[in-house]
């Protein structure tokens, strides 16, 4: 019998394949590889051998789900015991037991009725059969493991030899806030030990790059448990990094027919109700009653631009009409969610409307990639493309979509772009580009979207007038680069694991004067790089040198500037430039020169 590839399996269940005497014959010759199909099955079977060595281990374990995720796996269960990370090796030994014991992966079927008698004992399990929305439901097991799956799964338990559990959590039954709290323990699987290896060396240098972590350490940013969950505090260093990124970013939209405009952060539900999003997105708006009336805290901004291109009467000489702000908008994520810069309840969008005829589209759309391929390209990010299409929640009719979705794939195949497709992943009023950046440990974040809209600017009965002096309804184009200003924040950080560019860094220089009468120069050469806009700080406290070099360099600032007798006769400065790796000395003036220089070196 030829190996059979689980790499080429999607859909199917490895067992619905095979014949039965043809089974144990799969089990010997299967072959395993690290593609996204093969991974799947791997992982999902590794899932099922950890939730067994669990019942082995917790007798009074039960189990709700136990899906794969984007880098491994996870299972929901409730035990009467509290599980630490320390019990996640204890956990692993017995799965390695288990595996190398060997048993097969059975496949049965049943019906519901079935399903609920035979799990009658079983609160949580009853809760996973309500939401199977088939009348017939499967069943896989092994050994004395069983447990309601939709599959597929490996033929047997011996393929599952290289994994690790990584993370022991706490997570809401279905994921309701109004829910008992289970345990969740996360792990991930692989096909060959070097995969594993190089996966788990990655996740400890994502460790040391965990933007929580330099947050605090770089005096960035803080959170504050009587302010709230999800809402970050920017400190100066924060401030600055921010600012002089949107000074780029706005500069840069300015120079291309962005007009900034402002709306406001709360509006009246009604509002709200006529655009949709308090029916398809409500329970992600924060209400208020004002006066008896209920208004929403934006989760967007779209509705304030709206209202700006509503303002005046529009032509069609004055289209694309390009509005740019940015918005502070807040959602109500679940606390479960919430994870440091990445994950938060209040965050700014760099976000811009294009208003625009429908022949324009494809222009404004190629026009926006260039903007985000030239502001992505500054920051060293490459990206991959996908296109969205029309979820189940949706508002407007399926020709509309139609058009919406074919345009933006022919813009993207007329530029040559290479795209996956998110069957279901578009915005309830319309598709969209989701641009995925891939930071310096490989890992892809979403960031840039570019969303076409027909349903908004009908439903608010947007006009301009065309060269025949009818009134026409304009096409919406919704499009942010960075996205979340805080959620690339944190990608930016980990990304450069906190060693900015010269260009961006909160604090180019830190200035340490070897003594006191070396104090007045230092403070000297930071009013000169301040006048060049390159912030910098002087080190004087009472402490010894070698403290406060170690200090500035954990602060990872670029350049450490020391100032002693020889370096206040002669006017030079002593440089330890972090980036370069090199010390030297080099004149005052220079210096100033040469940093303006490296400064401008990088511009949008």
């Amino acid at each position: 019998m030829e190996q059979l590839e689980i790499g080429y399996l999607q859909d199917g269940d490895i067992f619905d394949l095979l014949t039965q005497e043809n089974r144990s014959q799969a089990a010997k010759t299967i072959c395993l590889d690290n593609s996204y199909e093969s991974l799947e099955i791997l992982r999902h079977s590794t899932a099922h051998l950890m939730a067994q060595a669990i019942s082995e281990l917790y007798t009074n374990a039960k189990f709700f789900v136990g899906p794969t995720i984007e880098d491994g796996f996870y299972y929901d269960f409730r035990v009467d015991e509290k599980i630490s990370e320390e019990d996640l090796s204890k956990i692993e030994k017995k799965m390695k037991e288990l595996s190398k014991k060997g048993v097969e992966i059975e496949k049965a079927s049943m019906s519901r009725a079935e399903a609920t008698q035979r799990f009658s004992n079983d609160d949580i399990k009853q809760e996973v059969i309500k939401n199977i929305p088939s009348d017939i439901l499967s069943i896989y097991s092994q050994g004395n493991f069983e447990d309601l799956c939709r599959g597929p799964h490996l033929p047997h338990t011996k393929h599952i030899r290289f994994f690790k559990l990584t993370k022991v959590t706490g997570a809401y039954l279905g994921g309701n806030e109004g829910s008992e709290m289970l345990t969740r323990i996360y792990g991930t699987a692989f096909a060959t030990k070097e995969a594993l290896s190089d996966y788990l060396h990655m996740l400890e240098e994502a460790k040391k790059r965990d933007h929580r972590k330099l947050g605090t350490q770089l005096e960035l940013f803080t959170f504050s448990d009587e302010v709230g969950a999800g809402l970050p505090i920017w400190l100066p260093n924060g401030a600055k990094l921010r600012k002089t990124i949107e000074d780029m970013i706005y500069k840069i939209h300015i120079q291309r027919g962005y007009e900034p405009v402002r709306g406001p952060e709360i509006l009246k539900s009604d509002v709200w109700k006529k655009s949709g999003h308090y029916e398809n997105y409500g329970e992600n708006i924060y209400k208020t009653t004002i006066d008896e009336q209920e208004y929403g805290i934006k989760p967007m901004n779209c509705l304030g631009h709206i209202k700006v291109y509503e303002s005046k009467i529009r032509s069609y000489r004055d289209l694309p009409v390009r509005f740019f702000e940015y918005g502070v908008v807040h959602r109500h994520e679940k606390s479960g969610v919430l994870h440091g810069l990445l994950r938060v309840r209040e965050f700014t969008q760099d976000d811009c409307h294009i208003f625009c005829s429908q022949s324009q589209i494809k222009s404004v759309i190629s026009e926006s990639l260039d903007l985000v391929d030239k502001i992505l390209g500054y920051f060293g990010f490459s990206y991959t493309m996908e296109v969205s299409t029309k979820p189940e929640k949706y508002i407007g009719s399926d020709d509309i979509w139609e058009v919406a979705t074919t345009s933006l794939m022919e813009a993207l195949r007329e530029r040559g772009v290479e795209f996956d497709v998110d069957e279901g992943g578009g915005a309830f009023y319309g598709p969209k580009i989701d641009i995925k950046i891939t930071d310096a440990l490989k890992r892809k974040w979403q960031c840039s979207t570019i969303q076409v809209d027909f349903n908004l600017p009908q439903r608010f009965n947007l006009s301009y007038i065309s060269s025949e002096n009818e009134k026409e309804t304009p096409v919406m184009i919704h499009r942010a680069i960075l996205g979340s200003f805080e959620r690339f924040m944190g990608v930016l950080i980990e990304h450069f694991a906190g060693e900015f560019p010269l260009a961006i860094a909160p604090v180019k220089t830190v200035i340490i004067p070897i003594s006191e009468p070396h104090q007045a120069y230092a403070r000297e050469i930071c009013s000169e790089l301040a006048a060049i806009e390159a912030y910098s700080v002087v080190a004087d406290q009472n402490e010894s040198l070698s403290k406060r070099v170690r200090v500035a360099e954990k602060q990872k600032v670029p350049m450490i500037i020391i100032v002693g007798d020889k370096e206040v006769a002669e006017r030079t400065v002593s440089i330890r430039d972090r980036r370069e790796k090199e010390q030297y000395d080099i004149n005052l003036q220079e210096f100033l020169e040469k940093i303006t220089r490296t400064m401008n070196e990088r511009t949008l």
